[in-house]
């Protein structure tokens, strides 16, 4: 039997969990540091906060931070990773992978998502359902692409940076480091780091109206 371990119990989590049953693991059990007043993820028991799954990685043949909020998943992925976590990438069946694209360890691809030839996703990055990642582009370290957003060809995403629902970014552009692209933006020149930027075109703005998950 193939156990996976979810640490974050949220709808998210709830997103990755169904996709893995998909790809064929059998048993989920979820960690979140709201144990012991959540102990319950949709269908899936929650057992303990991130130090009982530390205590416990020889449990899991698998384990993935199913955190949407960019920061705080990337500190418990390298967590996870110096204690040596069995940490993997889940893609859901729907997802089209290109054979020559690379995932790195703690991504998900979610359904109908698309990953194009000789693109390069980090580790823990959040590929939502329906993005597309066309051909040539890097995705960095705790990326997170919303649903339906479009990326073109030979883009670079930085760190930690997010790509809000239904954004679309033009081809050969380059997005900094914590960056946050609002809902439908479109982007048709580089953003430096940590800009926040919305409309079309996309143009530097406040926060307001844009998710704090990231």
């Amino acid at each position: 039997m193939k156990k996976l371990a979810l640490l974050g119990a949220s709808g998210h989590g709830k997103v990755v969990a169904e996709m893995a049953i998909l790809h064929g693991w059998r048993e989920i059990t979820f960690f979140d540091d709201a144990w012991p007043e959540k102990n319950m993820n949709g269908l899936w028991p929650v057992q303990g906060d991130t130090n009982e799954l530390l205590s416990r990685l020889a449990e899991y043949d698998g384990v993935v931070v199913s955190i949407g909020h960019c920061a705080t998943r990337w500190q418990k992925h390298l967590l996870l990773q110096g204690a040596g976590a069995p940490i993997v990438s889940i893609t859901h069946p729907s997802a089209v992978m290109s054979p020559n694209a690379r995932l790195g360890a703690g991504t998900v691809v979610m359904a109908g998502a698309v990953v194009n030839i000789d693109s390069v996703l980090g580790q823990s990055v959040i590929i939502n359902t329906g993005a597309r990642i066309d051909h040539d582009c890097k995705v960095s370290d705790a990326v997170h692409i919303g649903p339906g957003a479009s990326i073109s060809g030979n883009v670079s995403v930085g760190f930690a940076s997010w790509v809000g629902v239904g954004a679309c970014v033009r081809q050969g552009q380059s997005i900094g480091d914590q960056v946050m692209v609002g809902a439908g933006a479109v982007v048709v020149s580089d953003l430096a780091d940590g800009v926040v930027v919305k409309g079309n075109p996309a143009k530097p703005g406040d926060l307001s109206g844009l998710p704090s998950e990231c």
